[in-house]
């Protein structure tokens, strides 16, 4: 097979895999990707044909595969300067990554991590501010499931630091309800299984004729 009949089959596969694996997530099938990844081929493949320059198929692999899915890497980059404790840089880059036009279900990425992180900075209600944003356009159906669970789970979680546990047993709930199987389910219903605890628990230790103290 010519070098540039590979780049073009190449290119098309791509494009179909993620396709698949856009579905299987329950994602939305990004046209942003399938046009940018068409483009790119068809400048590669012009290159090859038209000019002495000959481009190895992994480097186009490696190439295609950076410029279609540049906002999702530079989330997982910004993800590790936020566990390392750099949340400065953190959210630079996240910034940085909205500006760089990502399809609808990238820009929901960044914003679910943007607000864990706003989460993890104690911005309460920028926090919850951010996850509602993005739960509002789940239904829309750019969210895969994974980012859903992961974004009910914690406005769950940022609720219970604002002490309105009404609203955080919605939300874990909401998780349970959307990915059962999940290591966020299983610690979904750990916090409702301690709120029940909780609220089991304290009328028993208050003493006697004393009303509980509002908080």
């Amino acid at each position: 097979m010519s070098l540039h009949l590979m780049i073009g089959v190449i290119g098309l596969l791509y494009i179909v895999a993620f396709g698949i694996m856009a579905l299987f997530r329950r994602e939305g099938l990004s046209i942003r990707l399938a046009v940018e990844s068409v483009c790119v081929t068809a400048i590669a493949v012009i290159l090859v044909v038209l000019t002495p320059i000959q481009i190895h198929p992994v480097w186009f692999f490696l190439l295609l595969y950076l410029i279609t899915l540049r906002v999702r890497i530079l989330v997982d980059l910004a993800n590790v300067f936020a566990r390392r404790g750099k949340k400065v840089q953190a959210e630079r880059i996240y910034n940085f990554a909205s500006h760089l036009w990502p399809d609808q279900t990238g820009n929901l990425i960044i914003k679910i991590n943007h607000a864990t992180l706003l989460l993890q900075k104690n911005q309460l209600d920028e926090s919850i501010s951010m996850f509602n944003e993005v739960l509002t356009q789940a239904n829309k159906g750019y969210l895969g499931v994974k980012y859903e669970a992961a974004a009910h789970f914690n406005l769950g979680v940022a609720y219970l630091r604002k002490n309105n546990s009404s609203m955080a047993t919605i939300e874990f709930n909401s998780v349970i309800d959307t990915w059962p199987a999940s290591l966020y389910a299983r610690r979904a219903q750990e916090a409702l299984n301690r709120q029940r605890s909780k609220e089991k628990s304290e009328p028993e230790s208050e003493p006697p004729d004393q009303k509980t103290p509002l908080t």
